[in-house]
């Protein structure tokens, strides 16, 4: 056994430890009198009990869990959502914000405008609101800070890899704002100002039923937003490349190192 506080690296069918005294988690089993790996991870104790975390693995969503996910397809009062979990995941017609903030119940003009609010393709951030019995994840966007995100770069790593911290929204002291998806996906973009901004920049639903489209004022990059936006994509793939936990502070570390650098270095 390495000693606390050590990282543990098994590969599958390595021996953790030939002590009965330890209790069989996930990722390992018993064969002649020894515990043994099933997956390549790291090894985890919690006093009696020994796991090993995969490297890669699904997201295993839990609720209030912040996730960048991509619409697949537009139901008639729902859409799927994929976010990287094992099931794909549901949002509900009736857990989206309606413009202004105003309570009422969903009607059939709603039901029949469905694909203008989101339609396939499209990015959102979102909270885990449920996790159901088949383990598929219940998402809700009832805040202003979740909604649709337009202007920006996604930048997939696993899971594992994303910190979970209070707060997975960023804004970078180099001018870029980030999301850090639990489930591994990370939203860059331009820094939005103020709340009013913010809220421009959200999806929001049309007001009266009939109405053609939705209006969605959009923030348009800049160049020097582009550059900053790309550099910090790339050490976002250097940090996950050499397997360190993603969170604000070394993600701002990173791009602080590589300004040195021209950004397709």
């Amino acid at each position: 056994m390495a000693l606390k506080g050590e990282p543990h690296y098994v590969a599958p069918g390595d021996v953790i430890t030939a002590n009965l005294g330890f209790m069989r988690g996930h990722g390992t089993y018993e064969s002649d009198g020894k515990l043994l790996a099933s997956v390549a991870g790291v090894v985890e104790r919690v006093n009696r009990l020994l796991c090993v975390h995969p490297l890669k693995s699904k997201y295993n969503g839990e609720i209030g869990d912040v996730v960048v996910g991509r619409i697949i397809e537009v139901q008639q009062k729902r859409w799927k959502v994929e976010t990287s979990s094992r099931l794909d995941s549901v949002l509900n017609l009736s857990s989206i914000n309606l413009p202004g903030g105003v309570l009422r119940r969903r009607s059939a003009e709603d039901e029949v405008m469905i694909r203008d609010y989101l339609k396939e393709g499209d990015l959102i951030s979102a909270e885990v609101q449920q996790v159901n019995s088949d383990g598929s994840l219940s998402l809700h966007t009832r805040s202003l800070k979740y909604g649709k995100l337009t202007e920006g770069t996604l930048v997939t790593v696993s899971p594992s890899l994303v910190k979970r911290c209070k707060n997975h929204f960023h804004n970078l002291l180099c001018g870029a704002s980030l999301i850090l998806g639990n489930n591994g996906y990370i939203w860059i973009s331009p820094i939005i100002l103020d709340d009013h901004q913010q809220e421009q920049m959200r999806f929001q639903l049309p007001s009266t039923p009939g109405s053609s489209s939705v209006k969605t004022v959009t923030h348009v990059a800049t160049i020097e937003e582009r550059e900053t936006i790309a550099r910090l994509r790339n050490c976002i793939l250097a940090l996950a490349q050499s397997r360190i936990l993603l969170y604000d502070t070394t993600v701002q570390y990173a791009y602080d190192a590589s300004l040195k650098y021209e950004v397709k270095e």
